[in-house]
């Protein structure tokens, strides 16, 4: 294994959009939306949770590069059925952002099922995916559908 050699590429603008969904129940969904649960806001602790996950995504994936990042935005969205995730991370470096934005939708959706999981143990995180990166040598690509 190596951590790929990236020192002769030139720095670009790079742009990451991931997504992922977290399945709950109607109780739980409940809970989020009349503010009732325990450990405080459930939607502002998650968006917080995927910033700081994105800014710390070299520490847990190994051979991640460590890059600045110069924006980190993150939505939780309840919506019929559970809670969607998007995050939007961007950066000016030699190195795409992919991993940092599915970093911090994943982050972000394990903080919700943390503050939830007295109320249902029972959620599934779903659909953890890319659905745009542009910049670099490999320039966009964008999920299909």
């Amino acid at each position: 294994m190596k951590m790929v050699d990236v020192g002769a590429k030139p720095k670009t603008e790079r742009v990451a959009i991931a997504s992922a969904f977290l399945k709950m129940s109607a109780k739980a969904l409940q809970k989020i939306a009349q503010g009732q649960v325990e450990k405080g806001d459930v939607l502002a602790a998650a968006r917080l949770a995927g910033v700081m996950a994105a800014k710390k995504t070299p520490d847990l994936i190994p051979l991640c590069h460590p890059i600045a990042l110069s924006g980190v935005e993150v939505h939780v969205e309840p919506v019929r059925g559970g809670v969607f995730f998007t995050a939007t991370v961007r950066t000016v470096d030699r190195t795409g952002v992919e991993m940092e934005a599915l970093t911090a939708v994943t982050a972000a959706a394990l903080t919700v099922y943390d503050m939830l999981k007295s109320t249902d143990r029972g959620m599934v995180l779903e659909q953890v995916q890319l659905e745009n990166k542009s910049g670099g040598r490999s320039g966009t690509w964008t999920r299909k559908g």
